[in-house]
């Protein structure tokens, strides 16, 4: 039973790979995802904006009493080499590939385009085998319109392509005003892959203490429906190779998805709630299912009911929700 996958180039032990977690930042976490058959793992995030807090955090502290005591500002370091959160970001790349014998792939999530470019290049330098932009973006500006979000979108992932040699995974939302002319024109600027889809983490309000709060709530297989449905539209229609994330819990969870067309499915909150030895457990089912099912590969399955293959293509559009209202049966 061959379940090799390729994804960005890479060739993976299977299509099972471990997505951002707080279980990202244990060497000895991601030496047991590595242990129970998770076939890359993508790190947390390095955020701009905290990097960004953190340097300026540091100038008020140098400024302060400047005007008694400037020569004593001789004595300190210049503040660009005070990167605290970055250089333990890339030191932790270094580590966990030197731990590991699977891709580690980098999280960025920049807030502006030199930052987008800057930090994939240092993150390439510290050994990362990818680069995965978490582009994670709420326009609020009412006069900005849904092109130039989209622009700022392509220019990013165009910018960061042309400054690293490393691959180049895209992590985007749902909410696009055109998702499938989006994903041709990010594999027109050589995007490597496309990852379906970002969770939006909305906030909640604190009535005892009339705060706003977030709200982390751990994603369930239904909440695979979305990017499902999504790759199984984009199959063999865009150049990036797809990877599904959001709601895979299961094995049948990643046989859809293979099924629709994705190159890899990528695991996080069975992981947080099952721990690691959940990739030893899929695993071994969708091996059983496909022996069930006489699939000799992956590659043998891999979207064969998407779009493209399927003998009913609006399923994946309009028809789809007019059947489902039709077919609807009320609990009594």
């Amino acid at each position: 039973m061959d379940i090799k996958t390729t994804y960005m180039g890479m060739e993976l032990k299977s299509p099972l790979v471990a997505s951002p977690s707080p279980l990202m930042q244990d060497l000895g976490k991601i030496k047991e995802l590595e242990d129970a058959g998770a076939s890359a793992v993508v790190l947390h995030s390095l955020y701009e904006e905290e990097i960004q807090q953190e340097r300026h955090a540091l100038m008020r502290h140098l400024e302060v009493g400047i005007e008694s005591y400037a020569e004593a500002l001789s004595y300190f370091p210049e503040p660009e080499t005070f990167y605290a959160k970055t250089d333990a970001y890339l030191e932790h790349i270094t580590k966990a590939q030197e731990a590991v014998d699977i891709p580690v792939i980098a999280s960025l999530n920049g807030s502006s385009l030199g930052g987008w470019t800057r930090y994939a290049n240092l993150m390439q330098e510290a050994g990362a085998s990818a680069v995965e932009l978490n582009i994670y973006n709420v326009p609020t500006d009412i006069n900005q319109s849904g092109s130039e979000v989209e622009q700022m979108t392509v220019d990013i992932v165009g910018s960061v392509k042309e400054a690293v040699d490393i691959p180049v995974a895209v992590k985007l939302a749902p909410y696009y005003s055109n998702m499938a002319n989006l994903a041709k024109r990010l594999g027109d600027v050589n995007a490597d892959a496309l990852v379906l889809f970002n969770r939006f983490y909305q906030p909640d309000i604190n009535l005892d203490e009339l705060e706003h709060e977030p709200n982390i709530l751990l994603s369930t297989s239904y909440d695979m429906r979305l990017p499902l449905r999504w790759i199984g539209i984009l199959y063999k229609q865009v150049k990036p190779d797809l990877a599904a994330t959001s709601g895979i819990h299961t094995a049948s969870d990643v046989i859809k998805m293979l099924m629709v067309g994705a190159n890899i499915t990528m695991m996080t909150s069975a992981a947080l709630k099952f721990g690691p030895n959940i990739f030893r457990l899929v695993t071994d089912h969708v091996v059983q299912w496909m022996e069930k099912h006489e699939y000799e590969s992956v590659e043998q399955m891999r979207g064969s009911m998407s779009q493209i293959h399927s003998e009913d293509a609006s399923a994946f559009e309009r028809a789809q929700y007019m059947k489902g209202l039709k077919t609807y049966i009320a609990v009594k």
